[in-house]
């Protein structure tokens, strides 16, 4: 990972952004973050009830650090927010992570600390982080890992109300056919890691997995044929193409898609973590 950075002139001036599946989710958590992020910073607290009151919130914010409680969900929609409006570079974000364990698979592998008070003692006592990112070519953010084909989070797994939106837009997508002339399970993809093929049509695949490094401006890609062979790359620019395919970036479904590029940007956010994360 690279090297740590002090948090800045709005270190101690914090917008703090609730998300409200947070506050339904453990009201607890919430409360204890608040108590000790406003025992040690200048706090102003955002208690958004929708995407829209988050966006205006967060574009607002002015010199304060944005500190978001939440889940993965949350931190996505900020990181993704803050690339739109091309503001990840100004500064860096903090996460209080709370929710179900499964929705903050993302934060913990990013180095966030588990629980409610290690997490809100990094927001103020942590280092900037520079982390990668995976930018696609309709300005689409990846954190982590990207899947192709998409990978279900399963039907318990819980969704905020912005995200059931979503996922009921999905549903009204008609699902690409199956191609007749593949295997069960297998996808006829086109796969390019800087412009090297590693993959074509005529060769039928399980999975493309697409890996940040987290930092030195590489991913990580991985195919799994139905042959059962493994070829593995770095790149900076991961190319797929082939019949409609649907894609899983970091916890969100997309799709689908007959082509997709994604770009390593290296360093390009920043996230506040406990000066032992290395």
């Amino acid at each position: 990972m690279s090297a740590a950075e002090p948090p800045g002139d709005g270190d101690h001036q914090l917008l703090v952004l609730i998300d409200p599946l947070a506050r339904r989710y453990d009201g607890e958590s919430v409360r204890i973050a608040k108590d000790v992020l406003g025992a040690g910073a200048h706090t102003k607290i955002c208690l958004p009830d929708g995407p829209d009151e988050f966006a205006r919130a967060l574009s607002r914010r002015g010199a304060r650090r944005p500190v978001v409680i939440g889940d993965d969900h949350a931190l996505l929609r900020a990181v993704s927010q803050l690339h739109r409006e091309r503001e990840l570079s100004d500064g860096a974000l903090s996460l209080v992570p709370v929710g179900a364990a499964h929705t903050l698979e993302l934060a913990h592998a990013l180095g966030v600390p588990h629980g409610a008070v290690a997490a809100a003692r990094a927001v103020l006592d942590g280092t900037v982080r520079r982390l990668d990112l995976l930018v696609d070519d309709s300005d689409g953010v990846v954190l982590g890992d990207l899947r192709i084909p998409a990978v279900s989070s399963g039907p318990d797994a819980p969704h905020t109300v912005w995200d059931t939106c979503r996922t009921l837009m999905a549903a009204l997508v008609r699902p690409a056919p199956p191609s007749p002339s593949s295997p069960p399970g297998a996808h006829r993809l086109r796969v390019e890691a800087d412009g090297v093929l590693l993959n074509d049509l005529d060769r039928p695949v399980e999975g493309v997995s697409v890996t940040t490094q987290r930092d030195g401006g590489l991913a990580d890609v991985v195919i799994h044929t139905t042959s059962g062979e493994t070829f593995t790359a770095e790149a900076k620019a991961v190319t797929v193409a082939g019949p409609d395919f649907r894609y899983r970036a970091d916890i969100q479904a997309a799709g689908p898609v007959r082509t997709r590029t994604w770009t390593v940007r290296a360093g390009a956010w920043g996230l506040v973590l406990p000066e032992a994360v290395g």
